[in-house]
This record gives C-alpha cells, sequence and structure tokens, in this order.
C-alpha cells in the first residue's frame, strides 16, 4: 500500500483548525525552546534537531544519509541550538551518528521505514545544561493537544513554533498530527507541555497535505531512542568524525540558510 494511501486512513477523523505559527527570535521568544535547533550539513540541506542530553542531538534518520544510503560524514554536520536570523545560543560540530541500520531513505517511504527515521547525533562539545536544558523524551500521553518547533522552507532562519496542534490517529508505531510542518520540519520535537518541562513524544519523518490540511507523520521514541544509545555505547555508529576534524563550536554568526535551497524533509503526495 502506498504510503499516501495509509494516510488518508489515518486522517479520517475530522482535524479541529489550525492555530497559526510564531516566529521565535528573542532570548524571551526561545525560552524552554533552547535546546531545539537547526541541523545542518555542509551540502546546504538542514533539518530540525533538538537536545535530549548536553552531547546528544534527537533528529530524523534521513537527515544524516544520502538518497542512496550512505552516510552524510559526521563532521559535515553542525548543530546549532536556538539558531535565529543568523545567531545560535550554542553550536558544536558532530562527532558520530547514528541511525537503525536497517533504515533507508526511501521515497515514497514503506511504514517501516517511518517507524525507524529516528537519529541521533553524539556532539563533538558537549552544550552544558547550565547554557540550556536538555529534553526528555517520553511516551505520548493521554490527550490530543501537542506543540511543534521546527525550522522549515521558506521559515528557515528562525525557529516557527505552533502552541496547539493535535493528535489525529496512530497506526502502531506510527502517529498522525495535524501540526503545520514543512521541508525542513524533518526531526522536529512534537512537545507535549502539559507539565512544567516539555517533553518530546515524538519527531517529524514526513508530511503531506490531505483535503487541503497539513498531515504530520512521526513515531513513538522511547524504545527507538533506547536502542540508539545502546548503539552508540557499544560503537555501533552510522558514521564517526576523523581525528582532528574541524572544530565547529566557535562562531556564532553565521550564514542563514544553505546555498543549495535544500531541506532534510521528505513530503508525501496527497
Amino acid at each position: 500500500m502506498k504510503p499516501w494511501v495509509v494516510l488518508a486512513l489515518l486522517v479520517a477523523i475530522p482535524a479541529a483548525a489550525q492555530d497559526g505559527l510564531d516566529r521565535l527570535t528573542t532570548r524571551e521568544d526561545l525560552r524552554g525552546f533552547e535546546g531545539v535547533g537547526r541541523v545542518d550539513v555542509e551540502d546546504g540541506s538542514f533539518c530540525t534537531g533538538a537536545l535530549i542530553a548536553p552531547d546528544l542531538v534527537l533528529t530524523a534518520g534521513h537527515c544524516i544519509l544520502r538518497d542512496d544510503g550512505s552516510p552524510v560524514p559526521a563532521e559535515a554536520i553542525t548543530f546549532r541550538a536556538g539558531f535565529a536570523d543568523g545567531v545560535a545560543l550554542a553550536q558544536s560540530g558532530v562527532r558520530r551518528t547514528v541511525v537503525d541500520p536497517i533504515f533507508r531513505p526511501l521515497d515514497p517511504a514503506p511504514l517501516r521505514m517511518l517507524e525507524l527515521d529516528v537519529a541521533l547525533l553524539e556532539l563533538a562539545q558537549p552544550i552544558p545544561t547550565s547554557v540550556i536544558a536538555p529534553f526528555l523524551v517520553s511516551a505520548p500521553g493521554q490527550g490530543d493537544e501537542v506543540s511543534v518547533v521546527s525550522y522549515g522552507a521558506g521559515r528557515e532562519t528562525a525557529l516557527s513554533w505552533q502552541p496547539v496542534c493535535r493528535a489525529l490517529d496512530r497506526q502502531g508505531a506510527l502517529l498522525a498530527f495535524d501540526c503545520d510542518v514543512a521541508p525542513g520540519s524533518s526531526g522536529a520535537p512534537v512537545l507535549d507541555r502539559r507539565q512544567y518541562r516539555a517533553r518530546i513524544v515524538s519527531i517529524i519523518s514526513a508530511g503531506s497535505v490531505m483535503d487541503g490540511r497539513p498531515v504530520a507523520i512521526g513515531m513513538e521514541l522511547p524504545d527507538r531512542v533506547a536502542a540508539l544509545k545502546a548503539a552508540l555505547r557499544s560503537g555501533r555508529v552510522t558514521s564517526e568524525a576523523p581525528a582532528g576534524a574541524p572544530d565547529r563550536t566557535v562562531g556564532k554568526r553565521i550564514t542563514p540558510g544553505g546555498d543549495s535551497g535544500d531541506t532534510g524533509a521528505r513530503f508525501l503526495r496527497p
């Protein structure tokens, strides 16, 4: 079954109207979202990622693989936390990356590949918790309201926050949301903000439009993240930067956007 047919089944429940997107540029705007940043690749592509430990960034698996399935070199990736209008609150190069060895960035993607579309980036220099507090990862709660913070095509220079969108349905480990995402939003955290500190309950893998409304697809995370952490501990990594790779932690002023105009996000046909 083609993915967009499955998506049509997932969104059979009527969705409420979207809330608007807020552009986050000042330190006050970013409060609570400092750990969300842009995952930039030397070729000009980018995704969204989020700190889940001082040295670990959670993002989508297809963001760190080329179309042929080969890994993007770890040293070609930079994470820029709280990036807005050319300035990052903190940034680091990447030492190692890991994604499930079965995962392939297929387009269209079978459901199993969407479930596995998760990656961890181990930073070359940890970002102290005194600077930015990492997010916790948890299973989705019982409520249907979530929040998404992401970069995307046409809004790549600062984070966009959708305060409220809704979980529509689930199929196995996959979740469908009526969140407004765009190419570049891959890896964006889907947040449950009902507690004092927001928790990541999913990340964006793909998006589409159904009946004129946006639909985002994510997955459950706890087991997947635990498996990737275990792979890092055992050295079963996807890519590792060589000794002496350039230090990307210095100099917070950067050029917004890539030259290629490419992004790491996949959009499925409606």
